[in-house]
């Protein structure tokens, strides 16, 4: 008797289909044109396959450039909500700042030594990673860690 197995290959152009495929299914069921709700698709998308694979840095990178000015509140939400995901992983066990100014917009922040803050996560603010800031301009800071209020 003899048996036959079939090998599946995936290439770089079917998974390339498959994520576009995703991104639309996504986009219809978000509702709205295919404009905002595919780049934020796309953002979260690969947001999640490089935190799937361990690059929580790279991860977090792909959310500085996301548009979010024509993005619905809950799209916004949902955006922020992964953001906040892949920080609190990337920067458990320190102690990280959270601030939030509007819905859609954040920044983790570290403190440095001289007491200063400094800016190591954003979504959707156009300040660089990088970036020193005090304590007293930012109001509402919060911990990162979860559970922490």
């Amino acid at each position: 008797m003899t048996t036959m197995t079939l090998m599946t290959m995936e290439t770089p152009a079917s998974l390339r289909r498959l994520e576009e495929l995703v991104d639309r299914l996504l986009a219809t069921l978000l509702g709205g044109g295919p404009e905002c709700p595919l780049s934020l698709v796309r953002t979260i998308h690969e947001a999640r396959r490089l935190r799937q694979s361990g690059d929580l840095d790279a991860a977090l990178e792909v959310f500085i450039g996301v548009d979010t000015a024509s993005a619905s509140d809950p799209e916004l939400r949902w955006l922020y909500a992964e953001w906040l995901d892949i920080a609190q992983r990337r920067f458990a066990g320190g102690d990280a700042l959270l601030y939030s100014p509007a819905t859609g917009k954040a920044a983790v922040l570290t403190e440095r030594d001289d007491g200063s803050l400094k800016v190591v996560s954003v979504l959707g603010m156009r300040w660089p990673t990088g970036k020193t800031a005090s304590r007293r301009s930012l109001r509402g800071l919060k911990p990162l860690a979860k559970g922490v209020a």
